[in-house]
């Protein structure tokens, strides 16, 4: 279910607003799940063949898939797929980072669309054509979720199989703005989520703040995913005029 605050929007936009709000929501969610894939690999001291940032990649699509009803999952994988988008189209003419830890954005995005279209291809087939995933990609996309599934799957049964527990911790600065009251309300609503299913082998602490700059990360030495405030406001800004 999709978090619904007033920002500070025109009024006279309200079915903007709202579109803005569930783009905002499943956005922040997917970082989440993005975050928590750092903070698995560390706590559960997972191997890790390729690029990390690649591997939480991986997961946040697989959530998405796993945690919502079919109609959700496609609605929160447009807006995040369109969130991709949105970075890409901020560095526009601008040559990619191949140095960066991070793939450039459109391929992340590819890759995103691929995933979620591959672990059900067979309902999904108007978002590959609606995204424009290209055929030839296409045709790997079952093959690329089932190695995704084969790996974190695993992962993912076994915190089920610990059984509820409240190993994910949540901390808000109450001085943040609208926006870092909206990154709250999404992620207590995650935290309450996971922690009414499942259990991680040690405590992971999650805290939304101001940082000055529009970021989200995993601290290993501290155990804590850090959700910025600013990154609300830079998504609101990419969100589709539609």
């Amino acid at each position: 279910m999709l978090i619904a605050l007033c920002l500070a929007v025109p009024a006279d936009a309200a079915r903007l607003r709202h579109e803005r709000q569930d783009y905002l929501d499943a956005n922040l969610r997917a970082i989440f799940y993005h975050e928590l894939g750092h903070a698995l690999i560390d706590v559960m001291k997972l191997p890790i063949f390729g690029q990390e940032e690649d591997a939480a990649d991986v997961l946040s699509v697989f959530l998405i898939d796993a945690l919502f009803d079919n109609d959700l999952a496609v609605e929160m994988a447009y807006h995040t797929a369109r969130g991709f988008l949105g970075e890409a189209k901020v560095r526009t003419g601008a040559e990619p980072a191949y140095w960066d830890v991070h793939g450039p954005d459109l391929q992340r995005y590819y890759t995103f669309v691929c995933l979620f279209y591959g672990a059900k291809p067979g309902q999904r087939r108007a978002v590959a054509r609606d995204l424009e995933l290209p055929e030839p990609r296409q045709a790997t996309c079952r093959d690329e979720y089932e190695q995704a599934r084969e790996s974190w799957g695993e992962v993912i049964k076994q915190l089920y199989e610990n059984g509820p527990g409240k190993s994910i911790r949540f901390l808000t600065d109450h001085r943040v703005d609208e926006y870092g009251r909206f990154t709250a309300a999404v992620m207590q609503q995650v935290i309450d989520e996971m922690n009414a299913e499942m259990s991680l082998p040690k405590r992971v602490l999650v805290r939304v703040e101001d940082c000055g700059t529009a970021n989200a990360f995993y601290d290993g030495k501290t155990r804590e995913i850090i959700m910025c405030t600013e990154f609300a406001r830079y998504l609101h800004d990419l969100a589709p005029n539609r």
